[in-house]
């Protein structure tokens, strides 16, 4: 199974924004410490506004957060939320699709493979390797990254 780049950014998005929730941050700022598209991003972060996982505070000192706690943000259904396609191969259009036995095999591996990840939050995500702060894009001369760093 390959995740689609779109969810690969929303994750990355969160950790980000995971590793910091005491604090706003603007799209901007991830988008260069990933060395990203920022337009990009603001699809994804739009989506995950509209869908409850973020927090946009319009203005000036606006910006984006978490709209839960990392505790509280399950990674399967992140998964779910922003990938369209979970179909392994392509069983529409097969001869054999109606007897192949193939296809239940790879649903049972997605369930598998989503059961996994339903058993994680963005906060186990975040605390199983440590910091990685110090890996991202140097982002000393943007005004937001002063502050904590937990």
């Amino acid at each position: 199974m390959r995740l689609t780049r779109y969810t690969d950014y929303a994750m990355r998005v969160l950790l980000y924004l995971g590793r910091q929730p005491d604090r706003l941050c603007s799209i901007a700022e991830i988008a260069q410490a990933y060395a990203i598209s920022q337009n990009h991003l603001m699809k994804i972060v739009n989506d995950l506004v509209n869908a409850g996982y973020l927090e946009s505070v319009r203005g000036r000192k606006g910006g984006i957060r978490l709209a839960r706690s990392a505790e509280e943000i399950n990674v399967g259904a992140l998964i779910r939320h922003t990938e369209d396609d979970f179909d392994l191969v392509e069983c529409g259009s097969c001869l054999i699709a109606p007897a192949c036995g193939l296809t239940s095999v790879l649903d049972e591996a997605l369930r598998g493979f989503l059961t996994i990840l339903d058993g994680y939050s963005l906060a186990d995500v975040l605390a199983r390797r440590g910091d990685f702060g110090h890996l991202l894009n140097s982002t000393t001369d943007h005004p937001r990254m002063a502050g904590p760093a937990n």
